[in-house]
C-alpha cells in the first residue's frame, strides 16, 4: 500500500438523529463528542481518518468472528509445524482448516497470489511462496501469515516459529521482534497518534542492534484485506494520523538482524529478502482503537 492523502471533511447528521454508526442510539449520546473532536483536530492541521474507516458496532462483531477462525487456523499450524515439513504443508493446513472452520483464505487469488499462507523462512522478510522444495530444518525460524474471510469480512496476523535447534541470535530476534509489537500496542490509544506506536516500534528494535523496514508496513483491515491507513514503524511521536475508537489496523513490524534494505525476487515480484542476507522477524497483530484504549482482536 502507498500513503495516500486520505483526509476528508464528514457531513454531522442532527443531533437527535440516528447516529450514523448504526447503533441505533441518538447522535449526541453516541458519536457527536468524538466527531467534534475528530474535526478539531482536522483543523490544528492533523491528519484524522475519514468517517468510513472508523468500524461500526455490527462490523466489529463480525470482524471478531473471522479474527476467531484466523486465530484457530494459525493455532491448526502451531500443533503441526515441525522440522522436516515442507512449507507445503503449512498451504495445505491453512487451506484445509480454514475451509473446514467456514472461512476462505484471503491471499489466495489475491492480486494474483497463489497460495493460502504465506511462509517467510530466515531472511525472507515477507510474502514467502509455499513450496515443496522448502524443507524446515533445525536452526531456522519461520513466519507464518494468515489471513481469512468469513462472511465477507477479514482478518489477518501471523506467528514466528522456532524450528529445533535455533541459535541464540535468531531466538533473541524474534522475541525481541515480539517485544516491539507490544511496545508499540501500548502507545495504541484514542487521540494519540499512529507515529507514537511506531516510534516505540522503532526504537526498541534500534536499542537492541536491529533495524525496521521501512518500504513495508501494516494497514487497515476488516472490510477489505488491505484498507487505509498504512501503518509505518519508522516514524515520530505525535506525527501520521489520529487514532480515533473504531479504527483497526494491523502492527506488523519486520525487524532485520542487519540493515533495513530488502530485495524482491525476480521471478514473481512478491516474494522480499532481506538485502544483505540477515535474518528478519515478524509478528501480526490486529487492534481495536477503543474508546479507554484498545483491544487486540486477532494474534
Amino acid at each position: 500500500m502507498t500513503k495516500q492523502n486520505i483526509s476528508s471533511r464528514i457531513v454531522l447528521p442532527g443531533r437527535n438523529d440516528p447516529c450514523w454508526c448504526g447503533s441505533g442510539r441518538k447522535y449526541k449520546v453516541c458519536h457527536a463528542q468524538i466527531d467534534e473532536r475528530v474535526e478539531q483536530m482536522r483543523a490544528l492541521g492533523h491528519e484524522v481518518p475519514r468517517r468510513d474507516m472508523l468500524k461500526t458496532p455490527e462490523q466489529i462483531e463480525k470482524i471478531k468472528k473471522s479474527c476467531a477462525v484466523n486465530m484457530a487456523v494459525l493455532d491448526e499450524v502451531t500443533a503441526h509445524i515441525r522440522e522436516g515439513m515442507t512449507t507445503a504443508e503449512i498451504d495445505r493446513i491453512v487451506r484445509e482448516t480454514t475451509k473446514r472452520l467456514g472461512g476462505i483464505p484471503a491471499p489466495l487469488g489475491y492480486e494474483g497470489y497463489p497460495y493460502s499462507v504465506c511462509t517467510s523462512v530466515n531472511d525472507q522478510v515477507c510474502h514467502g511462496f509455499p513450496s515443496e522444495k522448502v524443507v524446515l530444518e533445525s536452526g531456522d525460524i519461520v513466519n507464518v501469515d494468515c489471513s481469512t474471510i468469513v462472511d465477507g469480512y477479514f482478518s489477518d496476523s501471523s506467528r514466528m516459529f522456532c524450528i529445533g535447534e535455533v541459535s541464540a541470535e535468531k531466538k533473541k530476534l524474534v522475541e525481541v521482534t515480539r517485544e516491539c509489537v507490544q511496545r508499540g500496542l501500548e502507545q495504541v490509544r484514542p487521540w494519540g497518534f499512529m507515529g507514537d506506536m511506531g516510534q516505540a516500534v522503532n526504537d526498541h528494535a534500534r536499542a537492541n542492534g536491529y533495524s525496521v523496514v521501512r518500504e513495508i508496513g501494516g494497514h487497515g483491515v476488516g472490510l477489505e484485506f488491505h484498507e487505509d491507513p498504512w501503518v509505518s514503524y519508522v516514524t515520530k511521536r505525535g506525527t501520521e494520523m489520529l487514532l480515533v475508537p473504531g479504527m483497526i489496523f494491523t502492527i506488523e513490524p519486520m525487524v532485520n538482524m542487519g540493515a533495513p534494505d530488502v530485495c524482491y525476487l525476480e521471478d514473481n515480484d512478491w516474494e522480499v529478502y532481506t538485502e544483505d542476507g540477515s535474518p528478519s522477524a515478524q509478528w501480526e497483530i490486529m487492534v481495536l482503537v477503543t474508546q479507554n484504549g484498545h483491544e487486540v482482536l486477532c494474534w
